[in-house]
C-alpha cells in the first residue's frame, strides 16, 4: 500500500493552494507498480506546461493528485474507444464490400457510367473528351487523366451525389443503395501534402522530404528493388525517419536561421568553437570567428558525426533573433514556434530539444534561459539545465537528463552497486566511479584541476578555488541564504541548510519509534540504540562500544589525550563532559553566564 507521507514537502499545492505536506510535482513516484511525474501528467493531459520559475510552488496536494490520476484515466478511456471505433468500423465496411454480388457486374458498370454522363454537365465532358483525345493524339495512353485539382473542387457542380442519380433513373436494384454511396467523389478526392502528413502515410511522407533535392539513379532504385524482393519481413513498422536524422534537422533549422552562437562544452581556457574546437577567451571573439572562417551550411555534417544518444549543441542565445526577417525572439521555444508558423520550416516536434540555450554575460553571470535563475559557474548552469530538458528520465531516484548517454552514465555511477575494494588500501566501494576517483585522488594522485593563473594543480575544484582566493585575490563563491543570511562555498550545501533547518525535513523515520530524521545515515546511528549491537571493541581494556565514534573518544583515555581545558584554573580533560561538570562544581558563576 502506498504511504502518503513519504517523501513529502511542506508547502503550498501549486494547483488548490492548500498549505501542508505535499509531493513533488517534478519527483517520480511509483504508485502500484507504476511510474508517474506529475508535471509530465500535466503536459500529457492537458497539454499545461506549469512554470518551474524559483519561487513558485513545486508541490502538490493528494486530492490534487487524485483528480490528475481520474482526468488522466479518462484521457486514456476516450482515446481507447475511439481507436476501437475507428477499427471496428473499418473491419465492417472490409466485411462488407466482399460480399458477392449475383449481378454481371461488368454489365452493371456499363450502365453505370452512362447514367453519370446524363449527370455530369455537357461542358466538362466535353473538356474531358478533348483533353483525351489531345493524349491520344500524342502517343499517351487512352486512360490518361489530368491532375487538376479544379475537377474535384468541392463546389463543382458536376460533383453531384452518384447514388442520387443512379436511385432516380432506377438503375440499381432493391438494397444497392447504400453500396452505391461509399462511392461518392468526396470519398475518392486525391490526398493533399497537408492531409498526407496527419495520415498513416506521415513516416513516408517525412521520407520524401528528407530526398528532396537530391539526385536519385536508376541503378539505385533497381538496387532497392532488388533488395526489397529478398528482404525478410518483419512484424515491426518500418520507420522512414531516424531519431539521428530528426534531431539533426531540427538543430540546423533553428541554428541557420537564427543568430545564436553554437559552442561547445565551456572550460576553464574559453569557449571552444562548435565547428572546429578552436578555444576563445570570451563570445564576441567566438562569435567573429564563427561569422569570418565558418558557414552555417557544415552543420549538418557536423552534426552527423555524433550519436543519437549523446548529439547535444549549446547555444548562446542573448538578443535572438530570426535572420529570415530580422524580428527580435524572447526565447528559443518561441523561435522554433516562429519557424514553422511564419517561414513554414519543417521541424519535427516529436522529439525532444538538442539545443540547449545559455545566455552568457562578460560579467560570468550565468543566466538560465528558461527561468531566469542565475548561477555563477558555467558548471552549475549546465547541470541546472537537465531540470528543464528532462529528455531521458532515470527510474531509481527520477531525476532527468539532456541526452539518453547521460542517463546511461548516471545509472552506472550511481545506481549499478557492487562491491569494487581498493588494492592498496582494502578499502570497498559501491560503484566503480568511485572507486576510480578514490584511486586517483588517493593514490596515484591525480591532479586534474589546474589553477588559470599559475602552474598550480590540485585533486579537487574546491581546493583550486580556495587556492584562487587565498593566493590570487579573487573574489570567492558564496551562496546565501534568503531566511537566516547565512552564507555557504557550496550550492549543494545551501539547499541542505535550506530542506534540513528551514523547511525542516524529516523523510526518514524509525520504524520502532516516533523518531524522524533528514538523513539515512542519521537514521542508521539512531537504530543502534534499539538493536544495541556493541561491534566497535577496544584493543587495551577489551571495552565494547555501539558506535565508532565513542570507541575514539574512550581511546583518549588510554593516550591521555586531555583536549579539553577549563578557561578559569586551567584544568584538562578528557571529555567533554567532564569539563562541563567540573565548571558547574567549582566554577559556578561563570556556567550561569
Amino acid at each position: 500500500m502506498e504511504t502518503r507521507k513519504k517523501n513529502t514537502v511542506f508547502g503550498k499545492c501549486r494547483c488548490c493552494n492548500v498549505e501542508g505536506h505535499h509531493r513533488d510535482l517534478l519527483k517520480e513516484y511509483t504508485t502500484n507498480g507504476a511510474r508517474e511525474i506529475y508535471y509530465n501528467m500535466f503536459m500529457e493531459c492537458f497539454n499545461l506546461f506549469l512554470s518551474t520559475t524559483p519561487g513558485l510552488s513545486q508541490v502538490i496536494c493528494w486530492s490534487c493528485i487524485v483528480r490528475l490520476r481520474d482526468a488522466v484515466a479518462f484521457r486514456t478511456l476516450v482515446a481507447t474507444t475511439e481507436q476501437t471505433l475507428l477499427n471496428s468500423l473499418a473491419n465492417k465496411d472490409t466485411v462488407f464490400i466482399n460480399v458477392p454480388i449475383q449481378h454481371d457486374l461488368e454489365a452493371e458498370l456499363v450502365v453505370k457510367r452512362e447514367v453519370m454522363r446524363e449527370v455530369k454537365q455537357e461542358p466538362l465532358l466535353n473538356e474531358v473528351d478533348q483533353e483525351t483525345q489531345e493524349a491520344q493524339d500524342n502517343g499517351l495512353d487512352g486512360d490518361y487523366t489530368d491532375d487538376s485539382e479544379d475537377l474535384l473542387d468541392e463546389n463543382d457542380e458536376s460533383n453531384v451525389d452518384v447514388s442520387e442519380a443512379l436511385v432516380d433513373t432506377g438503375a440499381l436494384v432493391e438494397g444497392e443503395a447504400e453500396f452505391v454511396a461509399k462511392f461518392q467523389p468526396s470519398n475518392f478526392r486525391l490526398p493533399t501534402r497537408t492531409t498526407l502528413y496527419a495520415n498513416s502515410l506521415s513516416g513516408f511522407v517525412n521520407h520524401l522530404d528528407m530526398l528532396k533535392g537530391k539526385l536519385i539513379f536508376p541503378k539505385t532504385l533497381e538496387r532497392l528493388i532488388d533488395e526489397s524482393e529478398h528482404e525478410i519481413i518483419y512484424d515491426h513498422k518500418k520507420v522512414y525517419l531516424t531519431e539521428k536524422m530528426a534531431h539533426i534537422m531540427n538543430a540546423s533549422t533553428l541554428l541557420q536561421n537564427s543568430n545564436a552562437t553554437p559552442f561547445k562544452s565551456k572550460n576553464r581556457f574559453g569557449f571552444p568553437c562548435y565547428y572546429c574546437r578552436s578555444v576563445y577567451e570570451n563570445l564576441e571573439k567566438l562569435k567573429g570567428h564563427q561569422v569570418k572562417m565558418h558557414r552555417k551550411a557544415e552543420l549538418k555534417k557536423i552534426l552527423s558525426g555524433y550519436g543519437a544518444e549523446c548529439l547535444v549543441v549549446y547555444a548562446d542565445v542573448t538578443d535572438l533573433k530570426c535572420t529570415i526577417c530580422d524580428e527580435n525572439i524572447p526565447k528559443l521555444s518561441d523561435l522554433k514556434s516562429h519557424l514553422i508558423k511564419i517561414h513554414d520550416k519543417k521541424m519535427y516536434t516529436e522529439y525532444p530539444d538538442r539545443v540547449i540555450p545559455f545566455k552568457l554575460s562578460p560579467t560570468n553571470v550565468y543566466e538560465c534561459q528558461v527561468c531566469g535563475f542565475s548561477f555563477e559557474t558555467f558548471g552549475s548552469i549546465e547541470r541546472h539545465m537537465n531540470v528543464h530538458f528532462r529528455n531521458y528520465v532515470c527510474k531509481e531516484c527520477g531525476t532527468g537528463f539532456v541526452t539518453k548517454y547521460r542517463l546511461k552514465v548516471h545509472t552506472k555511477s550511481m545506481h549499478i552497486e557492487g562491491n569494487f575494494p581498493c588494492e592498496d588500501c582494502k578499502k570497498v566501494f559501491t560503484t566503480q566511479q568511485k572507486h576510480k576517483n578514490h584511486v586517483d585522488t588517493v593514490h596515484k594522485m591525480v591532479k586534474r584541476f589546474k589553477c588559470p593563473k599559475c602552474p598550480e594543480r590540485f585533486s579537487e575544484y574546491f581546493r583550486r578555488q580556495k587556492h584562487l582566493v587565498e593566493v590570487h585575490g579573487v573574489a570567492p563563491l558564496q551562496y546565501k541564504c534568503n531566511v537566516c543570511d547565512k552564507t555557504f562555498d557550496r550550492r549543494y550545501t545551501l539547499s541542505r541548510h535550506m530542506k534540513r533547518d528551514h523547511l525542516e525535513e524529516r523523510d526518514f523515520q524509525c520504524q520502532l519509534c516516533t523518531y524522524k530524521c533528514f538523513t539515512n545515515n542519521e537514521l542508521r546511528v539512531h537504530m543502534i540504540k534499539h538493536n544495541g549491537e556493541r561491534v566497535h571493541e577496544c584493543s587495551v581494556c577489551k571495552k565494547s562500544y555501539a558506535r565508532k565514534k565513542t570507541l575514539r573518544e574512550h581511546m583518549r583515555i588510554h593516550n591521555n589525550d586531555r583536549r579539553f581545558a577549563c578557561a578559569v584554573c586551567g584544568q584538562a580533560f578528557v571529555q567533554k563532559c567532564s569539563l562541563k561538570g567540573h565548571i558547574k562544581t567549582h566554577h559556578l558563576e561563570y556556567s550561569l553566564q
